[in-house]
C-alpha cells in the first residue's frame, strides 16, 4: 500500500523521528530510545516511513540502519516553496502597507 508522504510526516513521533535520523543513520532500538513509547510503536513508525520513502533501511551485519532519503524531503520541500512564495509576497505587501500607514501619520 502506497501511503502519502504528507500523512507521514503530519506524526509528530514520525517527525522527530525523521529529525533524529537527519543527523546519523540509527538502529531501531537506538531511534526507540529517543520516545516514551514502545519498540513495537517505533517500528511502525518506521515502516510507514519507509513506506512513504522517507527513510531507507541499510544491513551492516546483524543490524539494520535506517537513514533519511534526501531526495525525497526536497520534493517535499519543492512543493511547499510554492506556498513559502505566496506568504513572502503577502508579508511583503503587508509591510509596505504598515510603511504607508505609518508616514501617513507622521505627516499629519
Amino acid at each position: 500500500m502506497r501511503r502519502d508522504v504528507f500523512q507521514a510526516i503530519a506524526d509528530p513521533t514520525r517527525r522527530a523521528i525523521i529529525a533524529l535520523i537527519a543527523m546519523q543513520a540509527m538502529t531501531p532500538n537506538a531511534i526507540a530510545k529517543n520516545f516514551d513509547i514502545s519498540r513495537q510503536a517505533v517500528s511502525k513508525h518506521l515502516r510507514i516511513l519507509s513506506e512513504c520513502e522517507l527513510i531507507k533501511q541499510e544491513q551492516q551485519g546483524r543490524e539494520i540502519y535506517y537513514q533519511l532519503e534526501v531526495e525525497k524531503m526536497k520534493e517535499i520541500d519543492q512543493w511547499l516553496e510554492q506556498f513559502r512564495k505566496i506568504w513572502e509576497n503577502r508579508f511583503s505587501q503587508l509591510d509596505d502597507l504598515l510603511l504607508t500607514i505609518k508616514n501617513k501619520k507622521d505627516e499629519k
